[in-house]
């Protein structure tokens, strides 16, 4: 039996899990999940099946990326009403509740991308929202002090979801923020 769950955790550490970090650094704590998609690339080593891809505020242009993956990991501010900083956890079934603050009434919000994604059928089993509690989303370029502070609990929670699907995520050479 173990060697079955083993041999398992082998084959889907294989298929590809894309972390997306979303948001806009200018829109203040609306740009953490590039943030912390900057901190995993300076601070841990992954292997080739983990893709980390800086989402932005592309809209639909991520459908492709989401729809390709076996798994998602989503790396975003998310309002729930709790303390700012605040590290929230959101699994598949609950995501449409929570993401999509849209900027501008123009702008395609990830509600739409992944509505889209579950009528085509091509939404992984496995997504997962990992963010933090904004304290402000206006136009200012820079994480908020509660933000900051959450940024380590953040990372540990991603870290640990890579794992827990598989993954053998290393801590690299942490190189400066100069």
């Amino acid at each position: 039996m173990a060697e079955r769950e083993a041999r398992e955790s082998v084959l889907a550490a294989d298929s590809l899990t894309v972390v997306l970090g979303l948001g806009s650094p200018i829109m203040g704590d609306d740009g953490l999940g590039l943030a912390a998609l900057d901190h995993l690339r300076r601070e841990w080593d992954f292997e080739p099946a983990v893709e980390l891809v800086d989402g932005g505020t592309w809209g639909m242009n991520v459908l492709p990326i989401i729809e390709t993956a076996e798994r998602v990991l989503l790396l975003d501010a998310i309002r729930t009403g709790d303390r700012p900083g605040t590290t929230v956890v959101i699994e598949r079934w609950a995501l449409p509740r929570y993401l999509g603050a849209k900027l501008s009434p123009h702008q395609v919000d990830l509600r739409d991308v992944l509505a889209l994604a579950e009528l085509r059928g091509t939404l992984p089993r496995d997504t997962v929202a990992i963010g933090l509690e904004p304290e402000r989303v206006e136009m200012e370029h820079g994480l908020s002090a509660p933000v900051r502070a959450g940024m380590t609990d953040l990372l540990d929670r991603v870290v640990e979801r890579l794992r827990e699907w598989g993954h053998r995520p290393c801590p690299g050479e942490v190189t400066s923020d100069a």
